[in-house]
């Protein structure tokens, strides 16, 4: 494996050299790129044997690593490894990264992980079924000719987590290790519900993945494998019940099957008449979540409790009034108004129950999982 270091800096003059000397230790070539500097950084490599290349603007990162992917191919390196300039990355760990990418059978992505994880590893789980531990790190070696292959938005904010999922849906394997490296820095921690520009960026970001992952139609495909309905063909085939174990087992952590549980509550209680088992098993594969808990759980909005509260929500919400009038007009000869009145309502009850659910399962999980281990260890 041919592989390019690319340091991206910016105002870095005073550390640059001693990362700039670190990563040329490892004996792999290397690209600086000064990102529109206002210091000449450069400067403080000059005569050091590596290529440089200025920006006379600030890009950002995304920018900096496309392009550098951009010039890598054209010389004909299979992968780069990103490091920053300011020395929080150790580039006597990029040896770690390229004998992990070696042991691939096919071209991965490696990310150099802080064991710093956020709120960002909860929905890249959701949309890659991926467990991604630092989402957030910039140190990493990617893999030339499917970064350049697959579409990105190319945002500073978002190309972090993109690249991860994009990448994971195009086939690429991904996979992480740890570093000695220093805390991410406060501008990178992210909240579930971030107030600032860059972080609605990243609320968009998810929404948009979230949404495709939903969609039915496939990803493109840069590295093949099996088909999904072929996999489970074949493992039915050998042992059924084996099968039915591990859907029952899959995705069993305290936190994924609460999510389990609230999809399940949420969706049984939209009013998809006869088609709510079919929808929920689909939800949940797309989404990475137990199918056994999520369509159990749906079981707890059947008729007619569950419907009636929606309905009585939504007739509120419309009229501002309950329904108190339980004749054959309002609920047989009215049953479009209903139906809105059902949707509407289920769109407020259906998460509060849901949030309920989740936190009695989260509850009855942990204790589960805490008595466990606590066995385990005697």
């Amino acid at each position: 494996m041919k592989i390019l270091i690319v340091i991206h800096a910016c105002n870095q003059g005073s550390t640059l050299p001693a990362v700039a000397n670190a990563a040329l230790a490892t004996g792999y070539d290397l690209l600086v790129i000064d990102d529109g500097s206002d210091d000449d950084c450069l400067l403080a490599i000059a005569g050091l044997p590596c290529r440089t290349i200025r920006f006379e603007e600030h890009r950002g990162k995304a920018a900096v690593l496309f392009y550098s992917a951009g010039q890598a191919a054209e010389s004909g390196y299979d992968a780069i490894v990103t490091i920053d300039g300011d020395g929080r990355h150790n580039p006597a760990d990029i040896p770690l990264l390229a004998a992990k990418a070696k042991k691939h059978p096919t071209p991965c992505l490696v990310i150099g992980s802080r064991q710093a994880a956020s709120v960002a590893s909860f929905w890249v789980r959701l949309e890659c079924g991926l467990e991604v531990p630092d989402t957030e790190s910039s140190f990493r070696l990617y893999p030339v000719k499917e970064l350049l292959a697959v579409k990105f938005s190319r945002s500073d904010s978002c190309y972090a987590i993109e690249t991860i999922v994009q990448l994971a849906w195009a086939g690429v394997q991904v996979s992480s290790v740890p570093l000695t490296v220093s805390c991410p820095s406060a501008d990178e921690r992210r909240g579930l519900f971030p107030a600032t520009r860059k972080n609605l960026g990243l609320l968009r970001l998810h929404t948009r993945l979230v949404t495709r992952r939903l969609l039915p139609w496939p990803h493109k495909k840069l590295i093949e494998e099996a088909p999904f309905h072929q996999k489970i063909s074949e493992s039915v085939s050998r042992n059924p019940l084996k099968v039915l174990g591990k859907i029952c087992k899959e995705h069993t952590s305290p936190l994924w099957l609460a999510m389990a549980v609230w999809v399940g509550i949420f969706m049984g209680a939209l009013p998809l008449f006869a088609i709510h088992t079919i929808a929920i098993i689909y939800v949940t594969h797309r989404l990475h979540l137990n199918k056994v808990a999520a369509v159990a759980a749906s079981q707890f909005c059947m008729p007619p409790v569950v419907p009636v509260l929606c309905i009585q929500m939504g007739y509120y919400l419309r009229k501002g009034e309950l329904l108190l009038d339980f004749s054959w007009q309002r609920w047989l000869l009215e049953i479009h108004e209903r139906f809105w009145e059902w949707l509407i309502g289920s769109l407020l009850i259906g998460p509060l129950l849901g949030l309920i659910g989740a936190g009695v399962m989260y509850w009855m999980a942990a204790g589960i999982q805490n008595r466990k281990e606590n066995n385990g260890d005697r």
